[in-house]
């Protein structure tokens, strides 16, 4: 049997799709269907950075999520990216999402959770699973923010990878009382002590937009139209009387 190139990346990022242990899944978004789940998402629609985010670049076909990416003006910005924000508030458990970034320089694609319309001055934490910034490609930065009173930050990281752009990946992220623990793969990439920060409730985001980070100097226009593709989205939790005080359902890896 011959797999076509997608069928196989495809089964390759499935093979890391796994919560740690204890976890059922409690909400998720496969993206099935033509329209987007008015029911599970919002959109972005701000103007930051380089881009103005709009609806009528988000489209779902054959199971994926597309967020556009384009040249063209709007309100005052010279590019268009896209962004989706979960209308239901989570806080402890293990988030899970598997994604493709664009490529060329010039998007930053997130997968992270804070408290949407809250602004810095109301979010409690915000928690960076994946931030990646297309003019490098092979690599992506972890990081956490407490936005209680003065805004602190905590375990910034850049993690080195192969070409994010030409495959799938599955991103993870386990939030408890004790410790937050990234995953790229399937292996833990950071793990920070969660007991430094105010804790909150908090929405999933999925976006890209047209950004400075990275060292960006400018978009490469060569490769528009765009997208980051996202396959799913998934969050699970442990039921009451099984949370683990000391959160040990994963292990670090060592770190350099």
């Amino acid at each position: 049997m011959i797999l076509s190139c997608t069928a196989l990346l495809l089964f390759v990022g499935a093979a890391f799709a796994a919560p740690p242990e204890g976890y059922t899944l409690s909400w998720s978004d496969e993206f099935e269907g033509n329209e987007l789940d008015m029911t599970k998402w919002a959109y972005r629609t701000d103007s930051r950075h380089w881009s103005t985010q709009t609806p009528t670049n988000v489209a779902l076909a054959g199971g994926m999520l597309s967020l556009g990416l384009r040249k063209e003006v709007l309100k005052g910005k010279q590019y268009t990216g896209s962004g989706v924000i979960s209308k239901q508030l989570f806080r402890y458990g293990y988030y899970e999402a598997k994604f493709r970034v664009p490529p060329g320089a010039g998007w930053h694609t997130s997968f992270w959770l804070m408290r949407h319309g809250a602004g810095t001055n109301g979010a409690r934490q915000e928690i960076d699973i994946c931030e990646q910034d297309s003019v490098d490609s092979r690599s992506y930065t972890v990081n956490l923010h407490d936005w209680e009173g003065e805004h602190k930050s905590y375990g910034y990281k850049r993690v080195k990878t192969e070409n994010l752009s030409t495959a799938f990946h599955v991103w993870g992220c386990e939030f408890t009382k004790t410790h937050v623990r990234y995953l790229f793969d399937g292996q833990v990439v950071q793990e920070l002590d969660a007991t430094k920060l105010h804790h909150g409730d908090h929405n999933i985001w999925l976006t890209s937009i047209a950004s400075h980070l990275g060292g960006t100097k400018a978009v490469d226009d060569s490769q528009l139209p765009s997208e980051a593709v996202f396959d799913y989205v998934r969050f699970y939790e442990k039921k009451p009387g099984e949370q683990s005080p000391g959160g040990d359902s994963l292990k670090a890896t060592p770190q350099e």
